[in-house]
């Protein structure tokens, strides 16, 4: 092959008539390009990686890849025309959980009442419940089941009968509870008609620990709600799981709860629990039967209540739902009742929360409170507060009956005797009511019971209507739930699977009539401390303390959940 021609410079260069100094310098700029040329094809990193550079204050030897302070990785700037300077990225948002809650279903009687009449027919709705399947929770491989706290975990019960085959129609009333060092609530459960039922556990991340989860068959296929149910209750123990909540979705967080304002009170089921705040180790009752476990003045712990926790004198228990409450001391208590009239219509439970009101928060002593009671109370300490109450008996139409419940209202002299207190021109600014366990006696079954209901808010109706005629100012209605029998009442006519039931017919009656402006649900406040009479003596939760021997064979007893009622009533009255 020939050699390849060499590139011979353009004639012009050589051309003789250009000067030679111009020459030369047009040699200079073309030397000038290849040497510029030459550098370009270099890398510029490696043109520069024995330089120390300092950045944001630090030093990076022998690369580019810096620590920014947002622990964002940031890149030096190269030497090209199409650099793109990477921006530090944000954070990502706290995943936002969702606080667990209840509901009462639409037209409530309606459908409980079909339920109730679903006939049999098949093999699995003829089969009566001996057991349960839990998927995710019977587990018997694992001593302890490991759970996120703040998350939501909802689980299903499958009811099977005495072979392990699945039953088919609901009705089962199972009593849940969920029981730690500083917790304790009743997870909600739903009844999903198929023999199936869902129910959700929760805990806030402060209370991460230790857990118990306790399932109790109580009654079988609304059996609970039968004339003569003790005959019928199964009360078996189906399970206890032990669960640790643990702390481990830091980026998620719950709402924080607020304290309760007029508006958190519409809801007609609540889903709330109890928290420990203290605890004193050596706690003795005094001798007028009261525990004062804690200094009155011993603070609460935000978010969970708002001012003194020892004016409860739970040894540190303090109940709150969606919401949190204000706890009264007794000058505040005196500030929001003054000038009112209290109207309470319920079972003897509204005797004992109107005595433990008095004497306990108000520090105004007095004795027994009749079925029958009508009195101006007047501050010892300050004569220019005074308040009404009044508070009539619903067991009976004749205040020394029993048994008779919202039956009583069939009585003319019983209706005309509470419509004689609305007929004036001055009235009750606040109506209280409850149903109360004597229905539980009363009603042979539902259906007689969701008449008596309808005919109950068809009087209500009336007499409010009867205020509101005369341009008088109608009452504030609040209805306090029924609360749920403890201990050896749990299997009687008064059970808490029917009371929970008559709960949901009544609120569901009045609300179809527009009566009910608040709701207080004491049976969720009850709910967690009705296993036993510790609390309670069966029917109970606020009889006066006593330093004697209790039900339970322990002397004393323990008031506070009724005392909770007190203040939780007192943030309804006086909330804004």
């Amino acid at each position: 092959m020939l050699p390849e021609k060499p590139v011979a410079p353009p004639p012009w260069v050589l051309r003789s008539t250009i000067h030679w100094s111009f020459r030369i310098l047009i040699f200079a700029f073309a030397l000038g390009l290849l040497i510029f040329w030459g550098i370009d094809g270099f890398s510029v990193t490696d043109f520069h990686n024995d330089f120390v550079t300092t950045f944001d204050g630090k030093a990076a030897v022998n690369n580019f890849t810096l620590t920014h302070p947002d622990s964002v990785s940031v890149l030096p700037p190269q030497f090209n025309l199409n650099l793109t300077i990477q921006k530090p990225l944000k954070a990502p948002d706290p995943v936002s959980l969702k606080w667990v809650s209840a509901e009462l279903d639409p037209d409530y009687s309606a459908n409980l009442l079909a339920q109730w009449l679903t006939p049999g027919g098949e093999p699995c709705k003829d089969s009566s419940t001996e057991d349960i399947i839990i998927r995710g929770l019977d587990r018997g491989d694992i001593d302890t089941i490991e759970l996120s706290t703040g998350d939501i975990h909802e689980y299903v019960i499958q009811a099977v009968d005495g072979s392990g085959n699945p039953r088919c129609l609901g009705g089962d009333y199972f009593e849940i509870d969920l029981s730690g060092e500083t917790w304790k609530s009743r997870p909600p459960i739903k009844d999903l008609s198929n023999g199936t039922y869902s129910f959700s556990l929760q805990v806030h991340p402060d209370f991460a620990g230790d857990y118990n989860l306790t399932i109790i068959l109580l009654f079988r296929h609304y059996q609970g709600l039968k004339f003569s149910p003790e005959r019928f209750a199964f009360d078996k123990l189906l399970r206890v799981v032990r669960i640790r909540f643990s702390n481990s979705n830091g980026s998620a967080r719950l709402p924080e709860i607020e304290q309760c304002k007029k508006s958190d009170y519409n809801r007609d089921v609540w889903a709330g629990r109890w928290t420990r705040h203290g605890k004193n180790e050596h706690c003795r009752i005094s001798n007028d039967g009261r525990y004062r476990c804690l200094k009155p003045d011993y603070p609460c712990k935000h978010p969970w209540c708002h001012g003194p926790l020892g004016s409860v004198e739970s040894n540190g228990w303090v109940y709150s739902t969606h919401c949190s409450f204000k706890l009264f001391d007794s000058e505040s208590a005196w500030n929001c009742l003054s000038n009112r009239w209290l109207f309470f219509w319920g079972d003897s439970n509204h005797c004992d929360t109107i005595r433990n009101l008095l004497n306990i928060v108000l520090n105004f002593e007095t004795g027994i409170i009749p079925r029958l009671f009508d009195m101006n109370i007047t501050n010892p300490s300050n004569p220019r507060q005074s308040f009404r109450i009044t508070s009539v008996f619903n067991g009976h139409y004749n205040h020394t009956g029993n048994y008779q419940g919202l039956n009583s209202l069939y009585n003319h002299g019983y209706r005309e005797y509470l419509n004689n207190y609305f007929s004036g021109e001055t009235v009750p600014d606040t109506l209280i009511m409850n149903s109360g366990l004597h229905d539980g006696v009363y009603w042979p079954n539902l259906r007689r019971f969701i008449k008596g209901a309808e005919d109950a808010a068809a009087f209500w109706a009336e007499v409010l209507d009867g205020v509101r005629r005369r341009k008088v100012a109608v009452p504030n209605v609040i209805y306090r739930t029924t609360v749920a029998t403890g201990g050896y009442a749990r299997r009687l006519v008064f059970n808490p699977n029917k009371m929970e039931a008559f709960n949901g017919v009544f609120v569901d009656k009045l609300r179809q009539l527009g009566l009910i402006d608040h709701v207080i649900d004491h049976f969720d406040m009850t709910y967690p401390w009705h296993y036993d009479n510790r609390c309670n003596d069966g029917v109970h939760y606020g009889r006066a303390p006593a330093k004697m021997k209790w039900r339970d064979g322990e002397i004393g007893h323990q008031y506070f959940v009724d005392l909770m009622l007190c203040h939780v009533l007192l943030n309804v009255l006086c909330s804004k």
